[in-house]
C-alpha cells in the first residue's frame, strides 16, 4: 500500500520561497494522480495542485495559481511543492495526497484522495 511522508516546512518570511517533498514508499508514484492540500488553523482542508499521471498539473486552485508549482520525480519516487512569493495566509499544514485508479486529476476535493501524509507546517511571517 502506498504511504507517503512530507517535509521541507517551517518558518518563511513573507515574499519567499519553500519547496516542500512527498516521498513515497510502497508502491510506485507514477501510478497515481497525486497533489497537494493545506488546512490553515480553523479553516477547511484546500485542495491546491494535482498531477496526472503525465506529470501534468491539470488542477490547480485559484488562490495558488501562479506562485505554486508542482512536480514529480520518477527516480526517486518523490514529489515537490514549490511555493514562491509566500503570504502570511498561505501559514497552514501541508499535505501530500494520492489516488490510484486513475489516469487524471479528479476535482481538489478531500473525499477524492485515498492517501493522505501527515503534513508539515509552512508558516510565513515577519
Amino acid at each position: 500500500q502506498l504511504h507517503v511522508v512530507e517535509s521541507g516546512g517551517g518558518l518563511v518570511q513573507p515574499g519567499g520561497s519553500r519547496n516542500l517533498s512527498c516521498a513515497a514508499s510502497g508502491d510506485i508514484l507514477d501510478y497515481y494522480a497525486i497533489g497537494w492540500f493545506r488546512q490553515a488553523p480553523g479553516k477547511e482542508r484546500e485542495g491546491l495542485l494535482c498531477i496526472n499521471t503525465g506529470g501534468a498539473v491539470t488542477n490547480s486552485a485559484v488562490s495558488v495559481k501562479g506562485r505554486f508549482t508542482a512536480s514529480r520525480d520518477s527516480a526517486k519516487n518523490t514529489m515537490y511543492l514549490q511555493m514562491n512569493s509566500l503570504r502570511p495566509e498561505d501559514t497552514a499544514v501541508y499535505s501530500c495526497v494520492a489516488t490510484g485508479g486513475t489516469t487524471s486529476c479528479p476535482p481538489l476535493t478531500v473525499d477524492e484522495y485515498d492517501y493522505w501524509g501527515q503534513g508539515t507546517q509552512v508558516t510565513v511571517s515577519s
